[in-house]
Parts: C-alpha cells; structure tokens; sequence
C-alpha cells in the first residue's frame, strides 16, 4: 500500500467524498468524510448574497459548476455580477461571448460594492482548519478527481469530451488508470487548476477513478475476468455506465441524472451492454453521449450490472447489484486513486 497519508477527493456537484488513507491502518479505521461539494458551498453562499440584494464579485478559479442555478437567479434578480478573468471559467467555455450576451463583467479587479465570493475545488487553508479541528496530521500526498468536460473551442462540451472518450479507448486500450494524470492533457483545464491547488498531485477523471475503485474488489475483478460488467456511477449530476470486461473499459455511457425516467435510462443500458447504442441517440435526448468498443465475445451481454452513486435508488426494482467497494460506496473513486498509487511501480514519480 501506499507508504504515505494520502488525502483522496472525489469532487462532485453534490458531495465530496473523502478518504484520509494512512498506511498504517486498515481501510475501514482511515477517516473518511462525506462533505457538501465546494460548488454546492458556493451556490448557497451566492443564495444568501442574492437574498440579501448583494453585488458579487467572483473570485478566485475555475471549479465545477454545480452552482449554476444560483448565478441564473442572481441575474434574473437584476444584481450585479463580475468575474475574475481566472474565475469566469466556472462559468463559461467562452468569456467573450458570455461579457456580450449577460450582463457579467469581466475584470481583474474587484468592483466598488461587491462582494468577493472565491471559488475553487479545493483550498487548502480550509483542508488544514478542517482536518486540525478533527486532530488530524496533514496529508504528505493530495489526489484528487473530477468530472472536466475539458475545454473545446468552437465546439459542443459534451461532443468534445466524447473525443476524448474516444481517443482514450482506442489509445490507452481501455485501461482506466490511463485517465489518472500526473500531467493532464491540455483540455482538460478544470484538472489542471485543480492539481495546481492540491500542491501538484495526480488528478483524474472520475469515471475512470470510480472504475478503478469498484475493480479494487476482489470479486468484482475477478468477474470482469470471466464476463463482462456493466459497471454504473449514479451521480446527483450525472448517470455513467461502463462496459468493463479483463479490467479493461471497453465502452462509455453518459447522461445527465434524472433527465430519463428510470425505465428510459434502463432501456438504455440494454441496449449499451449489447453495443447497439449509437452516440447520436443519447446526445440528442440530452446526454453527454455513448461510445462502444468491438465488444469481446467472451464478455457475453455484459450481464452483470453493478450500481454505485448517491442517486443508485433509481434503480430499485431492476436486476442489478448495489456494491460497497472499500466499505463504503460513496468513497469507490477515493479507493480508486489509492489502487493506482498502489499499483504505481516507483511511488510518487
């Protein structure tokens, strides 16, 4: 295992799930917390500042957008809003556009009467004060992973990050520890900004990192072994499915969580697991869209289907199986990032 006091962050919209791994201790005795989401923070304190009747000043960098809702109803409230040139990202894939068609403004400075509201995925001031009050050390190691439709000028967000879907399969073989980065690729800009704020740790996507997590059990590994998974992550933003089969992904599935009733989203999945989903199919009912290798024979139908993810509920009532990777399936991504550092053959390079 790893040799060092790794803190691991899944950040999603909703939650961050955390998982303070010492080596010292069996996984079920390392602190694990279950926090609201930075972006879920900072959409109830922008909520406030609304009520309130407050100009905003967003500071600070780029993060997930979960609190999207909250900036639509300060606008539609006729409150000023402005942008660091660094913040506006959280934002928008195109701040030229956005200072044209909205009022936000853009600047490096913060205006007469605004109040400044930081943004971010992770602050480490808030890390120390948190993990202090609890009596914890600091960790000698951050990871950290999160979803980054990726920067993609000119072009749809959704379509773009399936590209990069694509181009992981076919370059990478399906291998889910190939979307941990010590390096993220250049589109990739919400992870960049991210593994500058953890102090420079890998990053990854969270699929992949939830992959990984559910193949750290044994059982489940050995399955995909034998016959393919059809491995599924309800998220409170996003539903992913992978075809997983000898550890290896071998096709992606994604839509936005509770857009599809469960009966649409399950007649999805079966005809995912068959590969007779095409991509313009889900793009077009509003999903990121589906992307399927040539299936292995021996994989069957993927019959086996595992569900994790806060929203799993929705799938009461189907043939599937609600795993607890690690003890506890909130934290499967977090015990992802530790299985790939434990995999790593020089630690830390």
């Amino acid at each position: 295992m790893p040799k060092r006091r790794v803190l691991c962050l899944d950040i999603g919209s909703g939650t961050q799930d955390v998982l303070y791994h010492f080596p010292d201790l069996e996984p079920e005795n390392c602190p694990k917390f279950v926090l609201p989401a930075p972006a879920r923070q900072v959409g109830a304190r922008l909520a406030e500042l609304t009520a309130a009747g407050r100009a905003v000043y967003l500071t600070g960098s780029n993060m997930g957008g979960g609190f999207f809702k909250a900036y639509r109803a300060h606008l539609k409230a006729g409150l000023p809003l402005a942008a660091h040139p660094d913040a506006v990202w959280a934002l928008t894939d195109d701040p030229q556009r956005l200072a044209l068609t909205t009022p936000v403004v853009i600047t490096p400075t913060r205006p007469a009467g605004h109040v400044p509201l930081p943004l971010g995925d992770y602050d480490p001031g808030y890390w120390r004060a948190f993990l202090g009050a609890a009596g914890l050390p600091e960790p000698e190691l951050v990871m950290a992973c999160a979803q980054d439709h990726g920067l993609h000028p000119g072009q749809s967000s959704r379509l773009g990050r399936f590209k990069l879907w694509e181009r992981f399969l076919h370059q990478a073989g399906g291998r889910p520890e190939a979307l941990v980065y010590l390096t993220p690729p250049p589109e990739l800009t919400r992870l960049a900004v991210l593994q500058n704020a953890i102090g420079g740790g890998p990053v990854a996507d969270s699929a992949a990192a939830a992959v990984l997590g559910m193949l750290a059990d044994p059982d489940i590994a050995s399955r995909t072994d034998s016959r393919g998974v059809l491995c599924v992550n309800a998220g409170n933003s996003h539903t992913v499915a992978a075809l997983v089969h000898k550890r290896r992904i071998h096709g992606i599935y994604e839509h936005h969580t509770g857009m599809l009733s469960p009966d649409a989203l399950w007649a999805d999945l079966e005809r995912f697991r068959r590969g007779d989903l095409d991509n313009a199919s889900v793009f077009d009912s509003g999903g990121h869209g589906c992307l399927t290798l040539d299936l292995p024979p021996d994989a069957g139908i993927f019959p086996d289907t595992l569900v994790i993810g806060p929203k799993r509920a929705s799938f009461a009532g189907f043939d599937v199986e609600f795993p607890s990777p690690g003890g506890d399936m909130m934290l499967t991504a977090c015990h992802g990032l530790v299985s790939w550092l434990k995999g790593r053959k020089v630690e830390g390079k």
